[in-house]
């Protein structure tokens, strides 16, 4: 019996019992019950109250500012000098979504934008596989668009949109928009002229510990490479180098699931957005022809120290999922049985249970509600940045986890969405699909405006 007719007939008898029964809970137990601006930034609802000190502290870290050195804060020195902000609160707004930059702004702040050569050679390839990117030989992996006070910024990026329309069968029209990325102002000479850009948007921060709680097991039962049911989804793991164990592991975090754990993607955000070292990233983020790194002071060998990456990780695991809203509204439960019917949960998943980790109680034996695989899956021409990541091609990106999205307007006040911000909504975000998802996006565009209005109001009921 093919693995697509049961899970279909399993959603069908899930759907037949009141939703409040097993989904409104997308956190399992960690899940709050809270709306307005913070609903993104509370924690663990089981978090017990001898741990939430820990939760407190990493939050000061996450959300004030870094500062130059040498400073009298030496707990926060060691800023730049080439970084994208001066602290994480600033792209993860509210722990929420980034956006792009809006007319007028004079920096991209919650944007940053991926560089990467292309692989030519046979050694370029395997150095892909190995090491994820080839970095631009002058800027690196990322652009830096800001600086120390006197210095220069690497460059400056400018975004501009190309309309893409697309008709509903009822003669609707919707005006997609095409993001399209120059730079420009570069302080340190000449790019490579085949160097690859990629626009990304900081994600949203609720539920991750949960995310990395679920088994390699789980996700390894999901992949289906080469599609041996034949449904037409063939999501795949992404191998990564985890910095610590010195080996490869199943990559989670990341638009492309280019990290394999909480603590390495939150190092690598702090080396590479903000500027600073650590035990994980030693390394300044400056490369050989920059050497603004070697001229400026610095905060110390490892300026982001090991206690502060715990505190870090720890608020990072625990920031809570809050619940579900609407579940008993009857345009909602339709816009589930739509969701369902048309095959988006056959990469959204929404019911998996999280391992046991004895030293993280809070996260541990969880029945969750994501609305993610975690594997990469290709998207299409329309999402393709084109630029390899590890075992991720140009056309692929990891599932994004759904739960939570329809707070995103009380929290962030905008409802931009998709890796680079480009979709103004969700029915935008739901109609750049394509590839593996072009067969249930062909479904969405046979709605009528009522099956429309439905599936947007279950969106915005997680």
């Amino acid at each position: 019996m093919k693995l697509s007719f049961i899970l279909a007939v399993l959603s069908s008898f899930l759907l037949s019992f009141p939703i409040a029964a097993y989904e409104i809970k997308s956190g399992g137990g960690t899940t709050v019950k809270k709306s307005g601006p913070n609903a993104y930034s509370l924690p663990a609802a089981n978090l017990p109250m001898s741990k939430r000190l820990d939760f407190s502290v990493g939050n000061s870290f996450f959300r004030n500012p870094w500062v130059q050195a040498p400073a009298s804060t030496d707990a926060r020195d060691g800023l730049g000098p080439l970084f994208n902000t001066n602290g994480c609160q600033n792209c993860h707004i509210k722990d929420g979504r980034g956006h792009p930059p809006e007319k007028g702004d004079l920096h991209a702040v919650s944007m940053l934008v991926r560089l990467s050569i292309p692989a030519k050679t046979a050694e370029q390839k395997k150095a892909i596989i190995q090491d994820g990117v080839i970095p631009e030989p002058v800027y690196g992996d990322q652009l830096q668009d800001f600086s120390l006070q006197d210095q220069k910024a690497e460059g400056k990026i400018n975004i501009h949109y190309s309309d893409v329309p697309v008709t509903f069968t009822d003669g609707t029209q919707v005006i997609l928009r095409k993001p399209i990325v120059t730079l420009s102002h570069l302080g340190y000479g000449e790019m490579q002229p085949d160097t690859m850009f990629s626009a990304r948007v900081a994600p949203i921060m609720i539920g991750l510990g949960l995310l990395e709680s679920i088994p390699d097991e789980t996700l390894k039962a999901w992949a289906d490479e080469v599609d041996v049911d034949q449904d037409g989804i063939s999501g795949k793991l992404n191998k990564v180098w985890h910095v610590e164990d010195k080996a490869f592991a199943i990559g989670r975090f990341g638009w492309k699931a280019g990290q394999p754990t909480l603590m390495q993607q939150n190092a690598a955000a702090f080396n590479g957005d903000v500027g600073l070292t650590s035990h994980l990233f030693p390394n300044e983020n400056c490369s050989p022809s920059q050497s603004i790194c070697q001229t400026l002071p610095n905060g110390g060998k490892h300026e982001v120290s090991r206690n502060i990456l715990d505190f870090v990780e720890f608020y990072s695991q625990h920031l809570a999922v809050p619940s579900r809203r609407n579940v008993d509204d009857p345009l909602v439960q339709k816009g589930q049985a739509l969701f369902v019917k048309v095959g988006c949960d056959s990469c959204h998943k929404s019911n998996v249970r999280t391992g046991v980790r004895d030293d993280l109680p809070a996260l541990s034996n969880q029945t969750i509600h994501p609305y993610t695989d975690l594997l990469l899956h290709d998207m299409g021409d329309g999402l393709a940045d084109d630029r390899p990541e590890y075992l991720a091609t140009g056309r692929e990106w990891r599932t994004a986890p759904l739960w939570g999205i329809g707070y995103t307007q009380e929290v962030n006040k905008h409802s931009y969405f998709l890796h680079d911000g480009r979709a103004r909504n969700l029915l935008e975000a739901v109609l750049w699909h394509g590839g593996e998802a072009e067969k249930a996006k062909q479904q969405v565009l046979s709605f009528d405006s009522a099956q429309r209005d439905a599936l947007i109001a279950f969106l915005n009921s997680l």
